[in-house]
């Protein structure tokens, strides 16, 4: 691979320049409401699930699948997607993925059972995974290499906005109109994307490139989906029982036959060179490493403030807002200094930062209010912004130009994964101490003894931060179980955070290694 310092193919220059390009702005616009709607549907449905479950009489295995299968269908396809996207055109592609999410959202909308929402989840998140690549590969085909970062940085604002604006926006539309509306707010932002979309994006895609290894593409979405699987079921089925085993061993060996197809295949779906550049492959776990130490973590928050505070569902969802608002200042501001410094600094010390804010929020209490948990939010945002922008920045930057959408796919997969695993590793690490702590704050509380059953279900409660009492216990006893519920929360969120604080301290010594993203000669990009 030759190499050069930017993340973008040099602009056209000339007249008719950029008309070539499309106009970036507004190319810019039109991917941010289009991941918007897919960020925020992953957010926003938990807010709706009670309401859900309430009206089509959903199991809670139904209403987790309402979140999983939107997610497995999403992690599983992007690669492949941004192979498409590289193939037939990235913004074939994203207006194909607008167009779909869109009508899906309104069939989700329309469901009057809970199997026929759920398959139509699973589609939106096949819809869903068509838009992030090509998101990211548009955005390196319209703006020049002195802008690319700036545009990136507001790209993850967008994303950062649309997850922790999720739990609000999910909140309002619930309380006052009805948990429909959660989907059908996709419809117009749909529109007014595929609008834009269709009238300045310019298309993109690589001449050189002229068919799907669709062997590729089987073997690679059966390993995905053998890892997600075991990652999303691992809570309930226990981390070392063999159905966990037997779909990370599945996860394994088909993994391991796609690299070795993709070794021999003369057109492979990831061509292995890729990983041959250390920044590619450092950039792809810093992506895994980032999203498990955030969204693992963050996770736990949501029963912090519903469950030891008591808030409502919209007013946890306030508590983050200062997380939300720093975004919308950091992610611009982190593109412009990766790219004036380049990104090695900038994650390091974003990933630093985050420890920071991760070590604070390990030491949130009981009786802690606003600022205790708006300080570590604000520090954050201006920790995970530089990530999120840089990684995708050395990940996009330092792949051919002709595979951008593959590399975007890539990135997108490891924040997924990453997710994922810091969710079901993080909650399995809080169980286990919830646990182990419980039994001891019990006895210390002077509550009687109970059967090993339901002693089993208030530590299952304790997971969450939920304290149920039977009917007719006496208030003190109500409290003294709260207490205790409490406390023993509080200890497995304080281990999670203190190991997300490790995470990112990792991360941050990883980044050290990484370069900037650099055009590479390949197979030119053809501007349709």
């Amino acid at each position: 691979m030759a190499n050069a310092k930017t993340v973008a193919a040099p602009p056209p220059s000339g007249p008719g320049a950029s008309s070539r390009q499309g106009h970036p702005w507004l190319t810019l616009l039109a991917v941010s409401l289009g991941v918007m709607m897919v960020m925020l549907d992953g957010t926003v449905v938990a807010i709706a699930n009670p309401v859900i479950g309430a009206e089509l009489k959903a199991s809670l295995e139904d209403l987790q699948w309402v979140t999983s299968g939107y997610l497995l269908a999403l992690a599983v396809f992007l690669i492949t997607a941004g192979k498409l996207g590289d193939l037939f055109g990235h913004k074939r592609v994203f207006v194909i993925g607008i167009a779909g999410f869109a009508l899906t959202s309104l069939a989700i909308g329309l469901s009057d059972s809970i199997g026929m929402l759920i398959a139509f989840r699973v589609l939106q998140g096949l819809f869903g995974a068509l838009l992030q690549p090509a998101a990211l590969a548009l955005l390196r085909a319209a703006f020049p290499a002195e802008k690319l970062n700036m545009a990136i940085g507001i790209w993850g604002a967008t994303i950062g906005l649309s997850s922790a604006a999720g739990p609000i926006v999910g909140g309002l539309l619930v309380e006052n109109v009805n948990w429909q509306s959660v989907f059908f707010i996709n419809v117009p932002v749909g529109i007014v994307a595929l609008a834009v979309g269709m009238l300045v994006i310019k298309e993109s895609r690589a001449d050189s490139l002229s068919r799907v290894d669709w062997l590729g593409v089987v073997l690679l979405s059966g390993a995905m989906f053998c890892l997600i699987w075991a990652i999303i079921k691992a809570p309930e089925y226990g981390w070392g029982d063999v159905k966990t085993l037997a779909f990370l061993t599945g996860a394994v060996v088909i993994g391991g036959a796609f690299v070795w197809w993709q070794g021999r295949v003369s057109e492979p779906l990831i061509p292995l060179s890729l990983f041959r550049n250390l920044s590619v492959s450092v950039g792809t776990l810093l992506m895994v490493l980032m999203a498990f130490s955030m969204f693992g973590a963050m996770f736990f928050l949501t029963f912090y403030f519903q469950g030891v505070h008591n808030l409502s569902p919209l007013e946890a969802g306030i508590r983050m807002l200062p997380m939300s608002a720093g975004m919308i200042v950091a992610s611009p501001l982190a593109g412009a200094a990766i790219s004036k410094f380049g990104p090695k600094l900038p994650i390091a010390a974003g990933m630093l930062i985050t420890a920071v804010a991760m070590f604070l929020l390990s030491r949130l209490g009981i009786e802690d209010g606003y600022v205790a948990s708006a300080v570590p939010f604000v520090l954050l945002a201006f920790g995970l912004s530089p990530v999120m922008v840089g990684a995708t920045e050395i990940i996009v930057g330092n792949a051919p130009e002709e595979l951008s959408g593959v590399a975007g796919g890539m990135q997108q997969s490891a924040m997924q994964v990453g997710g994922s695993l810091g969710t079901a590793v993080l909650g399995a690490i809080v169980a286990a101490k919830v646990s182990d702590v419980l039994p001891g704050y019990w006895s210390a509380a002077g509550l009687a003894q109970l059967p090993a059953e339901q002693m089993k279900l208030v530590e299952q409660g304790a997971n969450f931060a939920e304290a149920g009492a039977a009917p007719g216990t006496p208030e003190p006893v109500v409290q003294a179980i709260t207490r205790v519920v409490n406390s023993s929360f509080l200890d497995g969120m304080h281990l999670a955070f203190q190991i997300s604080t490790g995470v990112a301290v990792l991360a941050a010594l990883l980044a050290l290694v990484v370069k900037a993203g650099r055009k590479t000669e390949g197979a030119p990009i053809h501007m349709g």
